[in-house]
């Protein structure tokens, strides 16, 4: 999701890579789950995060879509499942009564980010630390690798690279004509192609990405 904004208006105006320590570690703000409301459609899925949801909760895209959990939006000119704010609170749909989030070990990237982004630049990205989305004042320095918690960091973050210049390049081929045919069918390939039809979660995820990729990108060449 882009941002009109400047860098050094949302962070310390540091980048950082995987190997770096960041303030980013709040210790779980003492049941804090500011994180966890109010976040509109933000909180958007990739690839990934639906094969890591399918893993731990049993259920595709499709059946979190039915019961409410995810939703679809409109971002940057794709269609894109986001979790879902739910209540007068505007609460994540995962959010237990007890303030905790229900999914914690397969939650998704950028809840696992979070309060740091991504900054996108030349095929690549860096990471940020957004000083204005965290309340907390405490926060330890915790290396990056260690906060996000992701098996496999180089495949993920290669794979993290793919899917942003494929999204890239879905939002240059409907510039301007987000109602045209071509669009809907690019867009609707894409739902089906990488969030709808179900992963194989015994099998390796980026091995399967790869095999979708290339199915997606002989859709946008007919």
């Amino acid at each position: 999701m882009k941002r009109n904004v400047t860098l050094g208006e949302i962070s310390d105006g540091r980048l950082y890579r995987s190997n770096d320590m960041v303030k980013a570690d709040c210790h779980g703000c003492r049941g804090c789950h500011k994180c966890c409301t109010g976040m509109g459609n933000s909180v958007i899925l990739d690839p990934f995060d639906v094969y890591r949801l399918q893993q731990g909760l049993g259920k595709g895209l499709p059946a979190l879509l039915e019961e409410g959990a995810v939703e679809l939006n409109v971002v940057d000119g794709a269609v894109l499942p986001n979790l879902r704010m739910a209540g007068r609170e505007e609460k994540c749909f995962f959010l237990n009564a007890d303030g905790r989030c229900g999914i914690h070990e397969v939650r998704p990237g950028i809840c696992r980010l979070f309060p740091l982004g991504r900054y996108y630049e030349d095929n690549d990205f860096r990471y940020f630390l957004q000083v204005g989305e965290c309340t907390e004042r405490n926060r330890s320095k915790v290396r990056v690798s260690k906060w996000i918690d992701t098996p496999e960091q180089e495949r993920n973050h290669a794979f993290v690279c793919r899917w942003h210049g494929l999204l890239r390049h879905l939002e240059e081929a409907v510039a301007g004509r987000e109602d045209s045919e071509r669009a809907k069918q690019l867009n609707l390939e894409m739902l089906r192609i990488f969030y709808m039809n179900p992963y194989d979660t015994e099998r390796d995820f980026y091995r399967q990405f790869d095999d979708r990729a290339a199915l997606f990108s002989e859709t946008g060449q007919e």
